[in-house]
């Protein structure tokens, strides 16, 4: 009997283990679980627990394990006592609404979608089936969500972006009248804002995975199956290709074009005129192509073992008697 998954150092008899690659099977050998999952490539591999389970793919395996050991925890269906749902809106059935949370009038939520404590559901949003929406999470009036969509806790979709004119009384704020509108299968990570559009649109595609701590603007168009990670800041008016992988901490200014399946590498920063064409792979400040952000960087390193060799040089020159040329 195996009662959970774990991994090589810690496992026990009755826990089930993996091992990734060749680099583990020194761990392999000393651990004492009682079964362990191994790529088809290590089949042959000496020591570790006899009962083993060979997969195609390591990845697929741990997830479908991991999700039968732990399943999702989903709220019993109804509507708490404590949560406010105006009469106009119209909640689905499965659905299952957290104390304290506000659906406003005319919003629709699909069925089987969780909406968790305190979260705020604007007036006319439109949620589809099979969502969830986490504790704290705000979705601001008129905002469109697909299905099996979800926003973590505190995650903010739809509120008015950040753009402003110059008047002689200081900044004035421009109206954001556009939508927002997240696809289905999105994921939206805590504390990420995702603004709504000013006189166009903000697009996320199908099947995008958002991390913590993000900031999309106003009338982004961000492509299906991307992956944005943590603490990216992605400007007004940039459009975004479909695959698209962008790593933590980049940014992203205003009406720059990404095309498909290009990576964008951590702290990079995208500006200017750049346009970042398909499956490029660029990094660096300013963005480049990755190789030749290597190449820059390995070059600088190489400056800096010059420079303290010229200052040796210098010093020596400096304490060395000198010369007069003419009794040369």
């Amino acid at each position: 009997m195996l009662h959970r998954l774990a991994p090589l150092g810690r496992a026990g008899p009755a826990d089930l283990t993996f091992v990734a690659s060749s680099a583990h099977l020194r761990a392999l050998r000393e651990t004492c679980a009682g079964a362990i999952l191994l790529p088809e490539a290590l089949a042959s591999a000496a020591g570790g627990p006899g009962t083993r389970v060979l997969v195609t793919s390591l990845g697929e395996a741990l997830t479908t394990i991991a999700e039968a050991f732990d399943p999702p925890r989903v709220p019993p269906a109804g509507i708490s006592l404590d949560a406010r749902v105006d009469p106009s809106a119209v909640v689905g059935k499965g659905c299952a609404i957290g104390p304290f949370a506000v659906i406003g009038a005319e919003a629709t939520i699909g069925a089987r979608t969780v909406v968790g404590p305190g979260a705020i559901i604007g007036a006319g949003v439109r949620i589809g089936e099979g969502a969830s929406i986490g504790p704290g999470a705000v979705c601001y009036d008129g905002v469109e969500i697909g299905n099996r969509v979800m926003l973590k806790a505190g995650a903010v979709v739809g509120g008015p972006g950040f753009g402003y004119i110059r008047d002689p009384e200081g900044h004035r704020r421009l109206p954001h009248p556009g939508r927002c509108v997240i696809g289905d299968d999105v994921e939206i990570g805590s504390c990420t804002c995702v603004d709504r559009g000013n006189f166009d649109d903000t697009i996320i595609g199908r099947g995008t995975k958002i991390d913590n701590l993000v900031q999309v603007g106003h009338n982004v168009h961000l492509g299906e199956r991307c992956l944005v990670m943590a603490t990216t800041g992605i400007a007004g008016s940039v459009r975004i290709g479909n695959d698209v992988t962008v790593a933590g901490g980049v940014g992203i200014a205003d009406h720059v074009t990404i095309g498909d399946r290009a990576v964008i590498s951590a702290r990079s920063v995208v500006f200017g005129s750049t346009n970042v064409p398909a499956d490029a792979v660029i990094g660096g400040y300013p963005a480049r192509p990755h190789r030749s952000f290597l190449r820059a960087q390995a070059a600088l390193y190489r400056l800096a073992e010059s420079a303290d060799a010229l200052l040796v040089l210098a010093s020596r020159e400096a304490h060395e008697p000198s010369h007069d040329r003419k009794a040369e």
